[in-house]
């Protein structure tokens, strides 16, 4: 399964990186998914990733370093959990978002909605 990653927060590094492929994202978009990763990164002490699985949903994921052996597993998940329920709205909107521009069917939506309104401007 193909998945790419939409940014990426490092605690180790204190490095933030946003996949150039997804720079058309409103600034307000890209600035809360960088307050996002950069949060998750800095309270579970790991490397915290956001990006989209083959078909179009949110994936999050948690690197932690090798030798860390007092990462709290659990209390990461309760953390992307709490993450889902208080910005449900937003995530919904980016996977809508990368539905709509990076998939065949929202091609295929784009070019319809294209061609209706190209027939309304025509009829004008």
């Amino acid at each position: 399964m193909e998945r790419k990653v939409l940014a990426a927060a490092s605690y180790a590094e204190q490095k933030y990186f946003l996949e150039p492929e997804f720079q058309a994202l409103p600034e307000s978009i890209q600035e809360e998914v960088r307050v996002i990763c950069v949060v998750l990164a800095q309270k579970l002490g790991c490397t915290f990733l956001m990006g989209f699985n083959e078909d179009g949903e949110l994936y999050f994921e948690t690197v932690k370093q090798e030798d860390d052996f007092d990462f709290d597993d659990i209390g990461a998940e309760l953390e992307i959990k709490r993450l889902q329920r208080e910005k449900k709205e937003l995530l919904k909107a980016l996977e809508l978002w990368y539905a709509v521009y990076f998939t065949e069917e929202g091609e295929k939506i784009k070019e319809e909605l294209l061609k209706k309104a190209e027939k309304e401007t025509g009829n004008k």
